[in-house]
């Protein structure tokens, strides 16, 4: 089995989506015009999508008050430094930086709607 996507409930999928292929470089696989607006964006392999729908049945989730480390999407980043400041430039924030002894860089950071992202430099990649 392979993972297809991950799926998010959030307050504009719309604006969230856009935001992600703006700044990320993902392209929108898929796009409901009518609620719950669900968009389907892939990565740039392609090979890995995000979903981000809304659903008010449920509660979106206080994505801006949820510590990074109980679920952030994490990306593999050849120039953490660059990616970051290309982020907080379209409205991101910096959360954390970790160096780890062997060489990883890892940079958590928040999009604007509290969303967490990591940017990874693996001193061994994993992938």
């Amino acid at each position: 089995m392979k993972i297809e996507h991950f799926a998010f409930n959030v307050a504009d999928p719309v604006a969230h989506a856009k935001w992600l292929c703006d700044t990320l470089g993902f392209t929108v696989k898929f796009a409901m015009k009518d609620h719950p607006y669900t968009h389907f964006i892939a990565d740039e392999t392609g090979q890995v999508m995000l979903e981000m729908y809304n659903n008010p049945a449920d509660a979106v989730p206080d994505y801006h008050n949820q510590d990074p480390l109980i679920m952030h999407v994490a990306f593999v980043s050849a120039n953490p430094y660059k990616d970051c400041a290309t982020l907080e430039q379209a409205g991101a924030t910096k959360v954390d930086e970790v160096n780890l002894p062997d060489g990883s860089l890892l940079i958590m950071m928040k999009d604007p709607w509290g969303l967490s992202l990591q940017l990874c430099k693996r001193g061994n990649p994993m992938i």
